[in-house]
């Protein structure tokens, strides 16, 4: 069998309600979610056993191997599959970790993919969706890889016909703990999370026909529930979202997940190039990407 490869997209949140606190803890949302062009890179070759080699330029950042998201994906599917084929996987890093984007969500979905096609199996095999879902709450999501609504914790995935949105992603290089943000919150299991005055859970979508400004006009009356609170515990997210939505062409600019990566939406390619560019040369430790929405 010849080499697999696969993208692992950045997931961006372009809206994250919070509707509440399940009963099982787990906190119930619902969120248009967006893949970027930028990606991670993931080959898959044939062998007697399950190994997995890190390189790229975030290639240090994935720390300890043993508990890499692609090892834990490999490790749930083969509870499901008992003669499941693995094999070698080299994992070129290029998303920064624990930054809001899904970065280990889309390695781990990758890794179902290829483990998927090298045995056989349908895209929408239940086992491998079981196995996207035991492996953590944003893998059945970046499983997709395209625009689509999540719901609940992450285990209702809806495709959506989004269309594709120039971008400017960039993230600060400050940690801002997932549980550090549900946690600021406050709710307790069983409570609900009214939305903020003036504003509505209740959007209606377009359709396959409609265009990229109507998904924009309807993203805006969105938002990001997680934002305010993140802004709080790191505020130089309050600083790169007033730095996108003041640039050249920006059209809505946002938090994405728990943060701190944060983006902006552009009016088209050509924007987004020269404000990255420009933010890029006044912030070079920050990590800034032009790319694309879809």
């Amino acid at each position: 069998m010849a080499v697999l490869q696969e993208r692992a997209r950045a997931k961006v949140n372009l809206t994250l309600h919070v509707l509440g606190r399940r009963a099982d803890g787990y906190h119930d949302l619902e969120s248009l979610v967006a893949f970027a062009d930028c990606a991670d890179g993931l080959a898959f070759s044939p062998a007697s056993a399950f190994s997995l080699q890190v390189t790229g330029p975030r290639a240090a950042d994935c720390g300890d191997l043993s508990d890499n998201l692609v090892a834990k994906a490999a490790i749930r599917l083969s509870e499901r599959l008992p003669q499941l084929k693995s094999g070698a996987f080299v994992l070129d890093k290029h998303l920064p970790a624990a930054a809001g984007i899904g970065g280990g969500s889309a390695d781990a979905a990758a890794t179902l993919r290829l483990l998927a096609a090298a045995n056989g199996l349908a895209k929408d095999d239940p086992r491998v969706a079981d196995a996207a879902q035991a492996t953590g709450a944003d893998v059945p999501v970046c499983l997709l890889s395209s625009g689509c609504m999540m719901r609940g914790a992450g285990e209702r995935v809806t495709p959506m016909p989004l269309k594709r949105l120039p971008c400017v992603l960039i993230n600060p290089g400050v940690p801002v703990p997932t549980k550090d943000v549900f946690a600021a919150i406050g709710l307790k299991p069983g409570d609900a999370f009214p939305p903020p005055s003036g504003k509505s859970n209740e959007i209606v979508w377009p359709q396959q026909s409609a265009s990229a400004p109507q998904w924009l006009d309807a993203i805006r009356r969105g938002r990001n529930d997680l934002e305010p609170v993140a802004v709080k515990i790191q505020p130089v997210i309050g600083e790169v979202i007033a730095l996108l939505a003041a640039a050249n062409g920006s059209m809505l600019s946002r938090m994405s997940g728990s943060g701190a990566t944060c983006f902006g939406v552009f009016d088209s390619d050509a924007f987004a190039a020269s404000a990255a560019a420009s933010i890029k040369s006044a912030h070079p430790k920050w990590w800034v990407e032009a790319s694309g929405l879809s």
